[in-house]
């Protein structure tokens, strides 16, 4: 009695694409499959070794428009078993219709949910002017660097004539849906500190670890501040303020030697509202501040700051939010706290949303017991529908005529 866009939903979760050894070609196999069931024409883009982007369509009636994106990662983060209630790759589903599997939310369920849009959309007899294309990528777990990133840079990608993107968002557990139209700036940087050995008994004078010390102190105490303001301004997310999180501590050989250096690791995620050189001037200004021999580097730097328009004169913003109006979705417009592929696409001027129709629903992305409930996930479907009949059909814009 299992709705079937359930039951292949659940199949799909099974497929064990964690990292470090993610099972790509049994997602690109499976997805191919249902594709073709639907009647959508494949072609497979390996943007490098073993990392192959699938890529669907569905032609619309004319192609000379701009197209409409549907964007999904294939891979999910490692799970720790002994926190799950149930096996995180069996897609276990309890009485309440819960579904428990890594990747229920993040985001295996929009990928179905676009699927089973559209198989509902060509059962009914729709055609729409704009060609609608689905985008599975690899690693956007792992930053994307060898997934969008590297896709959007491809010949490929160009000739898919991009307007319009839709890419992930986040679970809500209001009944308001989140809306992203921006992102955060990750960087990742690990600072270095020199300083003077000796003895693990001595009263050593400009040590790294007092230079550390200083590094961290100044860090945090910055952490600190965006950390009160979040709380003490209701009308503010998380996506408005920039966090920073020491992630990583390094030096030391033996507890009785004091190490001539070490180091520490901060991620650091930045709204687009800020100016990115002031800010690595600030950083530079704490690492001097902490002495000599005191250097930092970049593992991460994304310097692009473009938002989406969500003014009603956009014609695509638009589009999605009349969809939102007439099903009447409670939206709230965001600047996504963290990072997903839509930034790659936005870097290459194209609007790109981040939605994922869960609400009522708890925000478990990379928590144990990962889950979503069957009723939320046949709801997404039909909001999928309406939201890509009108972006399908949205009027010529001025550059097409």
């Amino acid at each position: 009695s299992e709705d079937p866009s359930v039951t292949l939903f659940r199949e799909y979760l099974k497929i064990d694409t964690v990292h470090p050894k993610p099972d790509y070609d049994a997602a690109v196999q499976f997805l191919e499959r249902v594709g073709t069931d639907l009647g959508l024409a494949c072609q497979k883009v390996e943007v490098c070794q073993g990392c192959v982007v699938l890529v669907l369509t569905w032609q619309g009636t004319n192609p000379r428009l701009r197209s409409i994106l549907l964007n999904s990662h294939t891979d999910v983060v490692p799970v720790f078993e002994e926190h799950w209630t149930y096996p995180p790759f069996e897609a276990v589903k309890d009485s309440q219709g819960n579904i428990y599997a890594r990747g229920a939310q993040d985001m295996k369920c929009v990928s179905i949910q676009y699927l089973e849009a559209i198989r509902r959309l060509k059962a009914e007899g729709k055609c729409f002017p704009r060609t609608i294309h689905l985008t599975f990528v690899p690693d956007e777990e792992m930053g994307g660097h060898k997934g969008m990133e590297m896709f959007v840079q491809r010949p490929e990608f160009r000739a898919l004539n991009v307007g319009f993107a839709l890419d992930e968002g986040l679970a809500s557990p209001s009944d308001t849906f989140s809306v992203f139209y921006g992102e955060k700036s990750p960087w990742w940087i690990k600072v270095k500190c020199m300083g003077s050995p000796g003895h693990g008994s001595r009263f050593i004078s400009n040590t790294a670890a007092e230079k550390l010390h200083k590094v961290i102190n100044s860090f945090l105490t910055f952490r600190e501040s965006e950390k009160q303001r979040l709380k003490s301004d209701s009308s503010l997310t998380l996506g408005d303020v920039t966090s920073l999180n020491m992630t990583m501590l390094e030096g030391g050989v033996s507890f009785n030697v004091v190490p001539s250096e070490m180091a520490a690791g901060f991620d650091i995620r930045i709204p687009p509202t800020v100016d990115l050189k002031a800010f690595e001037d600030q950083v530079a200004t704490w690492c001097r501040g902490a002495g000599d021999g005191v250097t930092y580097e970049f593992i991460q730097k994304c310097m692009d700051q473009h938002v989406t328009c969500t003014e009603e004169s956009d014609p695509w913003w638009k589009a999605f939010s009349g969809v939102c109006r007439d099903m009447k979705l409670q939206i709230k417009l965001e600047i996504f706290p963290a990072a997903t592929d839509s930034r790659y696409i936005r870097a290459v001027r194209h609007p790109a949303i981040g939605f994922s129709p869960m609400n009522r629903t708890p925000v478990l992305l990379h928590d144990h017991n990962e889950f979503l409930n069957e009723q939320v996930f046949l709801r997404g479907i039909d909001i999928y529908a309406h939201l890509l009949s009108a972006l399908a059909s949205v009027p010529p814009l001025p550059a097409e005529a």
